[in-house]
């Protein structure tokens, strides 16, 4: 495959290095609200790289891809394959600081601290997993089938795709398919990415401004996704389903081993209200790392998912933040 990838750095070359990668549907500056000279992630004392995930419009995806409706199976294992040639390679980098990232991109660092476990200090994953559970894949079931139904395709199962008819393309989507698909597809995920507290108070009109329940749907859900290009969001959505640290060699398939041979100082930080990445997965994660190298601490929020990331609830970002300092200062 004739792939580029797309990234951004902050900060000076010859500073210790910092990998942070982007999240599911998220572009590069997606990731600037945790960067900053008042935030750990100083470009005046890091070299930071933000590299996008395939998919996402940015880096290869179907969107720019030479050949319309034929896209590769990617992997994070692809991505932080790719990733590694960026850093090594292009940019001249041997070692890193530290690698982190929310939600998705919190997945690609447990799939650096698994792949090239000797190329960094730290790994600080946060809102993520090293393995998508069943829980998991069934919700990104019910987006991905909604999304396809638009154009009357129904799921090959969790971690396919679509189930194509003779005279059927996943290219070409019509106005209206991608209008009623992606709206479909951002109301689905609206009971997901928040969790049922959030709901219950009412955050989205106290903290995020919308005058019901309705406007947010609409204005903040449904607007996300129709930003998004179908295609691009399947791509991404599959890399998600798919994801297991244990399924690269030396582990085949043996997810405790792969979590073992972890060298990295690791610190896991899940939210206590996150609806696809519990704390009790994380628990599980951590406590097959060697000891002294996994360390689990738990955002105290409502926001669910959200607590991580993309930095609309200040609380949790000051929370983040100053795990950050304080992981980065002890290690």
């Amino acid at each position: 495959m004739d792939a580029h990838i797309a990234y951004k750095t902050f900060g000076d070359p010859d500073s210790p290095a910092i990998v942070y990668p982007t999240w599911f549907s998220g572009l590069l500056s997606d990731n600037y609200w945790l960067i900053g000279e008042d935030k750990t992630l100083n470009p005046k004392k890091y070299f930071i790289i933000v590299p996008a995930l395939f998919g996402n419009g940015q880096s290869t995806s179907p969107s720019n891809y030479s050949q319309p409706g034929v896209f590769p199976k990617c992997s994070f294992y692809d991505n932080v394959r790719a990733q590694h040639e960026l850093v090594a390679q292009h940019l001249g980098i041997k070692h890193v600081r530290a690698v982190t990232g929310w939600s998705m991109g919190a997945g690609q660092t447990f799939q650096w601290a698994t792949q090239y476990p000797d190329f960094m200090d730290l790994a600080v994953p946060f809102c993520g997993s090293a393995k998508t559970s069943l829980h998991n894949q069934v919700f990104l079931e019910g987006v991905k089938t909604a999304l396809l139904a638009a154009k009357h395709i129904p799921s090959a199962g969790s971690g396919a795709g679509g189930l194509l008819g003779a005279e059927q393309s996943l290219k070409a989507w019509s106005d209206r398919e991608k209008d009623v698909g992606l709206k479909a597809f951002g109301r689905g995920y609206a009971g997901w990415g928040f969790s049922q507290a959030f709901y219950r108070e009412k955050l989205y009109e106290t903290a995020l401004g919308f005058k019901d329940l309705e406007d947010f749907m609409q204005n903040f859900w449904e607007s996300w996704a129709l930003s998004k290009d179908p295609d691009n969001l399947l791509v991404m959505l599959q890399t998600w389903q798919n994801g297991d640290v244990s399924q690269q060699a030396p582990y085949d398939g043996n997810f405790e081993k792969a979590l073992g041979s972890i060298k990295a100082k690791t610190l896991v930080l899940p939210s206590k209200t996150d609806l696809y990445f519990p704390p009790e997965d994380s628990e599980y994660e951590v406590s097959y790392m060697q000891r002294e190298i996994g360390t689990l601490k738990v955002f105290p929020s409502i926001w669910g998912h959200w607590a991580g990331g993309p930095g609309q609830s200040k609380d949790d970002v000051k929370w983040l933040d100053e795990q950050l300092a304080e992981f980065f200062e002890k290690n």
